[in-house]
């Protein structure tokens, strides 16, 4: 279609799969509590779910490979005396010889205290024992007076910790001591919060509609800007290596709205707040720093949309519909994704609080290969810093590792930590400079070579060159030849002659290069009638052919068999076209003479044309003048019939 444009992305045909109900996790008793959180979190090898469970709280932990329904007894892990609110995975963990064990879990409870956990090995939800055996906490953070409603491990730390209360504050842990190291204070209720990628920053939306971003380890908000207008609750996604932060929330008139914020600049969203719907449920965004693509998920509606960060916005991609309404959804990191099918993102949703949906989603492609412009290297479990290097002040991103070795089914491979700032916008790739014509030599397209004009021949020169052409052509047999040649049914066409080579002879050594002027003559439409020819060498005296001076120049006619000798005819005719063409004039014969002789020509063509045309019309008066003749005849025996035809009825009438 004229006019649209289609952006090119290798991410644009990403679609969202469901998976049957089979392979869901069944029989779930999710949190019903009302707090704004996410219900559930997810690693490579366990999912943590908020626990609906009386006489304190619970949480469960799901392997994420025991799919199906659940038996109605599983181990819980249980230590709060009130519901469990938040949890969050430690994806960072160099204490484990295994660095992939993924086994450290973080809880926040409606107690006012945080729980730190570790999954035992080989755990499993299956077991032969009557009663299921609870697992306990092996570190209790306390430290705020009202309940925590949020968890958040540190991306590049290890072992740090932070936690959001409702007494407005959030505090830093340093889990392997179990005690708060920072706290950061705000005026109202925490809602959100996000790290940044190095760890340095984070940024949090509060009740009071603010939006700041912490240099943590200072305690003080470094910006603090309005956020979203409305009254429900904004959520705030750091966007990974970015310094940029994506903001959801309401408008005053309860719109869904998503924004884009510049911490250099974070007095305004980039663009303004766009929105996105009118559906009065929480949008839960989730960042994904691989793909450069922002996954939002609205509370109370089964719609997850997709967008694209390029080129300083978000492009939409495209969303995934579901009838099934989602309360709480978590998605699972890169390297515990389905690589082998293309698979980008993995998403847990929550569904009627009793099972749990897993959705994929995936580049439409047909390989047999590892596809790594789709897999860029993500970040791995090897933390930048320890807890105590980072709360003296190191930062850094923690190593990556390269997916096409878990493709291959081999330990992954690190690649080593050599950071660039990925900039807002691609820089526009740049023209190259001009280059000065100075220092390369100009090419100039090949012109045709003009030709070579030799000075006008003088009047001894002219005379003798015209004389030896006239006396080639003349013959002692002139008288006989010619009528021979009247009474000749085929026209005979003058041999053609090299030009070049006989000019070369006539013109002096230092002219020898240079070409004659040939002009041509334009053919006339019809052909006319052969006029008697005209000698040139005629009236010609005392010239003499000498074996020095040939003839020069030739007509341009086509390729038929040579003139006999004896003939004098100066027109010569072309079978193609069937138009007689003057002969070319002598070597050094005057322009004048020749432009003469074609004036004469063209005056006998028109001579016969006008004839032609004056027996045309001649020919069409007589046809017209029949044409009426043979009309009245007709009216008069048509009209003596008639007469006949009355008088025999006024014969039989009487």
């Amino acid at each position: 279609m004229a006019g649209r444009f289609v952006r090119s992305s290798k991410y644009r045909h990403v679609f969202g799969r469901s998976t049957r109900k089979e392979q869901c996790y069944d029989n779930l008793h999710v949190s019903r509590n009302a707090w704004d959180t996410n219900l559930i979190k997810a690693n490579p090898h366990y999912l943590s779910v908020n626990w609906e469970s009386s006489g304190g709280g619970a949480l469960a932990v799901i392997p994420i490979n025991e799919k199906g329904r659940l038996p109605e007894q599983i181990p819980l892990f249980r230590g709060h005396t009130a519901v469990v609110l938040d949890t969050d995975w430690e994806l960072l963990n160099s204490r484990d010889k295994n660095p992939f064990n993924d086994s450290i879990l973080a809880s926040g409870s409606d107690d006012g205290k945080a729980f730190i956990w570790k999954v035992p090995d080989g755990f499993s939800l299956y077991s032969d024992a009557e009663e299921p055996v609870d697992v306990a906490p092996i570190s209790k953070l306390s430290g705020h007076s009202r309940k925590v409603g949020h968890v958040l491990f540190n991306p590049a730390a290890e072992s740090v910790l932070a936690t959001s209360s409702g007494d407005y504050t959030i505090k830093i842990w340093d889990v392997e001591a179990g005690s708060p190291r920072l706290t950061l204070k705000h005026t109202d209720i925490v809602q959100s919060l996000s790290w940044s990628g190095n760890g340095s920053l984070l940024v949090t939306t509060s009740r009071d509609k603010k939006l700041r971003v912490w240099d943590v380890r200072q305690e003080e908000p470094a910006q603090v800007v309005s956020g979203h207008s409305g009254a429900k609750n904004s959520r705030a996604v750091w966007m990974g290596e970015h310094d940029n932060i994506a903001t959801t929330g309401f408008s005053r008139m309860s719109d869904r709205q998503l924004g884009l914020w510049d911490i250099k600049n974070p007095k305004e969203p980039v663009g303004g707040f766009q929105m996105l719907d009118s559906i009065s449920g929480v949008c839960m965004p989730f960042w994904d720093d691989s793909t450069q693509c922002l996954y939002l998920a609205g509370k109370g509606d089964g719609n997850i949309r997709y967008f694209e960060y390029e080129h300083g916005k978000f492009e939409f991609l495209s969303e995934y519909k579901s009838a099934d309404p989602q309360r709480g959804l978590a998605f699972l990191p890169k390297r515990g994704l389905n690589i082998h099918e293309n698979e980008v993102m993995r998403a847990f949703k929550t569904v009627n609080d009793s099972y749990i949906e897993p959705i994929s989603f995936i580049v439409p492609r047909r390989a047999e290969v590892f596809q790594g412009d789709i897999y860029p290297p993500v970040t791995g479990t090897k933390p930048a810093v320890s807890a105590s290097e980072w709360f003296d002040g190191k930062d850094g991103y923690p190593p990556k590792i390269d997916l096409e070795s878990v493709y291959a089914g081999e330990e992954p491979a690190e690649i080593p930590v050599d950071y660039k700032p990925v900039s807002q916008a691609p820089p526009t790739p740049r023209a190259p400079s001009p280059i000065k014509k100075e220092h390369l030599p100009v090419k100039e397209p090949a012109q045709p070579s003009p030709a070579l004009r030799s000075p006008p021949p003088s009047m001894k020169e002219q005379t003798s060159s015209i004389a030896n052409l006239a006396s080639k052509f003349i013959d002692k047999d002139d008288v006989t030849s010619t009528e021979d040649d009247d009474t000749s049914s085929f026209e005979e066409v003058a041999k053609p002659i090299d030009r070049s080579e006989k000019q070369s002879h006539m013109l002096p050594k230092s002219e020898e290069k240079a070409e004659p002027i040939i002009k041509e003559v334009q053919t006339a439409p019809k052909p006319v009638e052969k006029s008697e020819p005209v000698a040139i060498a005629k009236g010609l005296d005392g010239a003499q052919e000498t074996p020095s001076t040939p003839a020069t120049l030739a007509t341009p006619t086509t390729s038929e068999s040579p003139k006999a000798p004896g003939s004098k005819s100066q027109l010569e005719r072309s079978d193609s076209a069937s138009l007689w063409l003057p002969a070319a004039p002598a070597a050094g014969a005057s322009p004048i003479q020749y432009l003469q002789e074609i004036k004469s020509l063209l005056s006998a063509q028109n001579q016969t044309m006008a004839a032609q045309s004056e027996r045309i019309l001649r020919l069409t008066a007589e046809v017209d003048t029949l044409k009426t003749s043979i009309g009245e005849t007709r009216n008069k025996e048509k009209d003596e019939k008639i007469k006949q035809l009355e008088e025999k009825l006024a014969k039989l009438g009487a």
